[in-house]
């Protein structure tokens, strides 16, 4: 589908990439990952034809159609919708060329659009269409919104949405994930295993990576190795790769010293002569193996707070909304000294307003509030990144906290989050949406707060930031409340999960596992309940309704046996996959002489894992249909004859 020949890319007389050779085949679904800045995104400019390569070529396959996310949204006052479709450019340019058919009354040419047209899917495609946006978290009444009415976090998701709704052969992903909530990012995910064509995914969200790819390029010092497997996979390699390395160069270190030492001893004896010649030919043709070395981790600790009074808030009885609006009602919330909370619900539950009304700020508020007088909140969103003074360095906006601080302090405590020599003093202007990220981050631990708030905060940061975020508030002894669709974030980090739906605020028991299958259960967020008994069940007498019972249980039994054996299928997957990976992290199995079994190991847990998700995503297909269908045969039986 794509060959890549030797090549070597580079930007502002930066090399990035270099000796590049591999083919990508239909229907791969590949992972790319990396630092931010090694140029990953810059391939994808590269395959887009919207840069050249240096040096090598890049080779296409005929009449291959390319989806892509636009990196700007303009304001148009097209409605959302329309701008989805607007991705499909065979169907917009059909629908033109029927226009101008009819214009022209041209009989011959109008039927033949007309089944062009069907082909295309033109008389479904608004569905399809209003299908992708709930999916990514718009209301019905967005749809018609005009664009320039969104803010720029949805204007992101339409982008996403007309890349998807596009036929393609080929899709390239740049962050997908980014500026999505939780339960969109398990929608896309879901609609991603269903694509059919070849998948690029740039992406720092390895639970993301780890459901949909089969391979990983992995860009480093400018070159580009590829490893089989998700991305869980690929780093048991290349950890593997690199031991192997290790000792490779500790060995070949050896020898080269011994030789050297030969050639010390006896170069100026001429019985030795030749002897020590040949041996510096032989050190001049040896193959260096470089020193993998031990890389520098970056990590940097949260300040932990001068008072840690316990509890630090109490909420009772709270209401919270936006005017006459209310978006969160019978609030109880207690947050302890060490809480370590996660927030989930659907996108416009509520969760950005509770966390506002945790911080006090923003929202109106009704209600219980008792917090103690030594709390100090530190909250990290989005927004913030933009508030920043894009004239000033990071240097200046620390020194505005501090002005005692010494030129030296500022550099130590900035270069914790990654920004070393002078860095510091460039205008925040020039920043990247990960190095404003993390200077608020900065900014805010610096304040020492007892209580952090963190809304996204993984949004735009590479995957070893997102390590170093992790570690830092598992270190942190003050309390977090956090909202994230990262799930190795959460799953790490958090020990108590709250959902907020229907403007309620109730304890999740479970984990972000568990809460896909509420999602699911409950019908990825359209607001209908299933579980709501029919109006006039109450009114039915005992005996009448054990008969309705029977004949409920009679016609839900195909669907209640299918249920069952998908259940037991799961377990049992569940059961081996367990045990696989209990024998992967026995260390003796990356022995050389193990290598088969190894093998064979990945490819069984790989089978089993795809075998699961698809038993998985049948098992809550099936208990949707069996819900619906209980819900419309009680509705018949009950209903007056």
């Amino acid at each position: 589908m794509i060959t890549f020949s030797d090549v070597a890319y580079s930007r502002a007389a930066k090399t990035l990439v270099e000796g590049f050779d591999t083919t990508l085949f239909n229907g791969e679904k590949v992972g790319i990952v990396g630092a931010n800045g090694c140029g990953k995104s810059t391939l994808f400019q590269l395959i887009l034809g919207d840069l050249h390569c240096d040096q090598g070529d890049v080779e296409f396959s005929d009449k291959l159609r390319i989806a892509h996310v636009k990196q700007e949204t303009p304001g148009l006052e097209r409605s959302a919708i329309d701008y989805v479709l607007d991705g499909d450019s065979e169907l917009r340019e059909a629908e033109a060329q029927l226009a101008l058919a009819e214009q022209a009354d041209d009989g011959h040419r109008i039927a033949e659009l007309h089944q062009q047209l069907e082909l295309l899917g033109a008389y479904d495609a608004k569905a399809r269409a209003a299908r992708l946006l709930y999916g990514l978290g718009f209301s019905e009444a967005m749809l018609e919104q005009p664009v320039s009415d969104l803010s720029g976090g949805w204007r992101v998701r339409l982008n996403l949405a007309q890349a998807l709704i596009k036929p393609s052969e080929i899709m390239l992903l740049d962050e997908p994930t980014n500026h999505l909530d939780l339960d969109a990012v398990f929608w896309l995910e879901a609609y991603l295993k269903r694509y059919a064509g070849t998948l690029l995914i740039i992406s720092h969200d390895r639970d993301f990576l780890d459901a949909l790819v089969d391979k990983v390029w992995h860009f480093d010092n400018g070159q580009v190795n590829t490893y089989t497997g998700n991305y869980s996979q690929f780093l048991k390699l290349k950890a593997q790769q690199e031991q192997l390395q290790a000792k490779a160069f500790e060995k070949q270190q050896a020898k080269i010293a011994h030789l050297q030492s030969f050639i010390d001893r006896f170069k100026a004896k001429a019985s030795k002569a030749k002897q020590a010649q040949s041996r510096v030919k032989a050190l001049e043709r040896m193959a260096t193996v470089e020193n993998v070395g031990v890389r520098e981790q970056l990590s940097f600790d949260f300040l932990q707070p001068k008072h840690n009074p316990d509890p630090l808030l109490k909420i009772e009885e709270g209401v919270a909304g936006y005017g006459a609006t209310v978006i969160l009602q019978q609030l109880q919330l207690s947050i302890r000294s060490d809480s370590r909370i996660g927030l989930l619900g659907r996108n416009g539950a509520g969760k950005s307003t509770l966390l506002k009304t945790i911080a006090g700020s923003e929202v109106d508020f009704s209600g219980k509030r008792e917090q103690s007088k030594h709390l100090q909140v530190g909250y990290f969103a989005q927004h913030q990144l933009e508030q920043l003074n894009g004239e000033q360095s990071a240097f200046s906006q620390m020194q505005a906290l501090n002005e005692h601080l010494t030129e030296q302090e500022v550099r130590n405590y900035l270069g914790g989050y990654n920004f070393h020599g002078d860095k510091v003093f460039e205008p925040v202007k020039s920043f990247s949406g990960g190095e404003k990220a993390r200077l608020v981050l900065a900014l805010m631990i610096y304040q020492r707060p007892n209580l952090i708030l963190l809304d996204e905060p993984t949004n735009h940061l590479d995957m070893e930031m997102r390590d170093a975020l992790t570690l830092a508030i598992q270190n942190f002894s003050g309390a977090v409340v956090l909202i994230s669709h990262d799930r190795f974030l959460l799953d790490a980090t958090v020990d108590e999960l709250l959902l907020v739906d229907n403007q309620a605020v109730t304890p999740f028991d479970g984990d972000t596992r568990q809460y896909l299958q509420w999602l699911k259960a409950n019908r990825w967020g359209n607001g209908d309940s299933t579980n709501e008994k029919p109006n006039n069940e109450a009114t039915l007498d005992r005996k009448k309704q054990k008969q309705l019972e029977a004949q409920l249980r009679q016609a839900l039994a195909p669907l209640k046996k299918q249920s069952d054996q998908l259940e037991r299928a799961v377990n049992e997957q569940q059961r081996k996959l367990a045990e696989i990976e209990t024998r992967m992290s026995d260390p003796e199995l990356y022995n050389d002489n193990q290598k088969d079994t190894l093998t064979q190991l990945i490819a069984d847990q790989s089978k089993l894992k795809a075998q699961l998700e698809a038993d998985e995503e049948r098992w809550f297909e099936v208990q949707q249909a069996l819900e619906e269908k209980r819900e419309q045969l009680a509705q018949e039986i009950t209903a007056p004859s």
